[in-house]
């Protein structure tokens, strides 16, 4: 399986899930491949509007470069969303940061299982 249909994947595993927690969910296709910025994930429930960058790695890290960051930010100062990255490590559950939660490297961001275990949140806390 290429790794573009492991996150394609990813989306819709996660887009059902917030469709089964009554959160409509929209999945941005060719996100990250077209010129303006835009998230993976839009999900709403009329009071709150989040955007989500999903990740699934079978490592114990996940890097992000600075677009991946800055095109989130952008999109939700436009569009007035909550910026939110998903990510799944190896048979773990999904967890959920913000951008303050990452952490900053010289040439991007990681996201440390460890530290994601400790800041990040369970689906169900981040909609509650």
């Amino acid at each position: 399986m290429s790794s573009k249909s492991k996150g394609t994947k990813a989306e819709r595993e996660l887009l059902h899930m917030f469709w089964s927690k009554k959160w409509a969910a929209l999945r941005s296709a060719g996100s990250g491949s077209m010129k303006y910025p835009g998230p993976d994930l839009i999900v709403s429930n009329k009071a709150r509007v989040l955007a989500v960058e999903c990740k699934s790695t079978k490592k114990d890290k996940q890097y992000l470069d600075n677009y991946d960051v800055s095109q989130l930010k952008e999109f939700c100062e436009i569009f007035g969303a909550e910026p939110w990255f998903a990510v799944r490590f190896a048979r773990k559950e999904w967890l959920f940061l913000s951008i303050e939660d990452i952490e900053k490297t010289e040439h991007g961001f990681v996201i440390d299982s460890k530290i994601a275990e400790r800041r990040g949140l369970l689906i169900d806390e981040l909609i509650e």
